[in-house]
């Protein structure tokens, strides 16, 4: 039995917050009903790359295990259709901006009347209210606006984005943790929830060790690379062969490293023994560093390392990464069937449940792919009805 087996949620958000959010809870069970336009559907249908059957290789990223059910939700009809399948549903995911589902007679107070069980989530860029909440946004626009992209890259150089979309990506996660909070909720009250949730919002609380130095010191955390501010050796190196390491750990690491790299000078000095004095003599110790791993090779000093106890990590591409023995161990790559192109390969979820095998990988579904399954399923339309509803358009 899958976790969420039996919930049901009602997916109309686009792109890839809550897409990747509603993703996850099809993966842990839930049948996840994704609302898309006729036509054209998600827009990330048709974002780059394409793969060769022209399906987008992004979509499939984070709409696996879906039915896709397409419904003109300007039209009366196509509302009440969406009303029915709410009443029906456990969960809701939207990310329009605020008042819209609302005028279209499908916000929470709307359909919290017909469902009062319903968990109703509203994935905005800036929330409900505040000065800013009827502004467009996109992923990089809050990574800027919140501040992480301020910290991010390198002193001296330009302000940088980080390498995934992290507004969007962690944005999902806290989408989870609302639907799987409104669930508990719900089996203790019997009553849903209507949860504000703010890109914005979930970015800002991503500050917290740079605000804490903020609110400690007064001091504007800066750009430090992949440096760590309060923590020497923190850091990534360039080796001998070009290849790139990072070396971090505490107190009790120092020394085996000192002594890994031929750096007796520097273990023997009591004033480097203590973090905070290494701190206090960065540029004098990471230069040495620099120096001593610049005559290295990447992976024998990794394993050299590793032999010492020192905490060390290859700075890896995405091609190793995906072909990494433990990641191969862990299953982390797996495929699906999908009907246009193929076998193709995606990421499992990260979860291992004592005694529930990890979900098979489901396909992405083609656009519109199940609404007669789901109108007839879920509402009882047969098949004239469901050919009206075509040949005019709702459908």
């Amino acid at each position: 039995m899958s976790p969420l087996a039996g919930i049901t949620v009602l997916d109309f958000s686009r792109v890839l917050a809550g897409p990747m959010a509603t993703q996850i809870l099809a993966e842990l069970g839930a049948e996840v009903i994704k609302i898309e336009q006729a036509g054209g559907g998600d827009e990330s249908r048709h974002f780059e790359p394409r793969l060769p059957g022209g399906e987008s290789a992004y979509f499939f990223a984070f709409n696996r295990g879906k039915r896709s059910v397409t419904l003109n939700l300007k039209s009366p009809r196509g509302q009440e259709i969406a009303r029915g399948l709410a009443e029906r549903a456990d969960i809701v995911v939207e990310n329009f901006l605020p008042g819209v589902m609302a005028r279209l007679g499908l916000g929470y107070q709307d359909l919290s009347a017909i469902n009062p069980g319903l968990v109703y989530i509203s994935n905005t860029g800036f929330g409900q209210d505040g000065p800013y909440a009827n502004r467009k946004g996109y992923d990089t626009i809050f990574q800027a606006l919140s501040g992480i992209m301020a910290l991010t890259g390198h002193p001296g150089s330009p302000p940088a984005k980080a390498g995934v979309p992290i507004s969007d990506m962690t944005s999902a996660l806290w989408i989870v943790v609302a639907a799987l909070t409104g669930l508990v909720g719900r089996g203790r009250t019997g009553r849903g929830a209507h949860v504000d949730l703010a890109m914005m919002d979930v970015q800002v609380s991503l500050l917290a060790l740079a605000a804490a130095r903020l609110f400690a010191l007064d001091e504007d955390p800066v750009r430090t690379g992949t440096e760590h501010l309060g923590r020497v050796p923190s850091a990534a190196f360039e080796c001998a062969d070009g290849g790139w390491l990072h070396i971090s750990g505490s107190d009790q690491h120092w020394k085996p490293l000192c002594d890994v790299l031929g750096l007796p000078e520097l273990a023997a000095d009591p004033d480097l023994a203590a973090n905070a004095g290494r701190v206090a003599q960065r540029a004098r110790v990471m230069a040495a560093l620099e120096t001593a791993i610049a005559g290295r090779r990447r992976d024998e000093l990794a394993d050299a390392l590793r032999a010492a106890d020192v905490p060390v990590g290859e700075i890896n591409s995405v091609r190793e990464v995906l072909s990494d023995p433990h990641i191969d161990a862990r299953e982390m790559v797996g495929h699906f069937e999908h009907p246009v192109e193929g076998r193709f390969p995606a990421l499992r979820t990260p979860m291992r449940i004592d005694g529930l095998e990890g979900p098979p990988l489901a396909a992405p579904p083609l656009l519109g792919a199940d609404t007669e399954a789901v109108l007839s399923k879920m509402l009882g339309l047969d098949p004239a009805e469901i050919a009206r509803l075509r040949e005019e358009g709702t459908i």
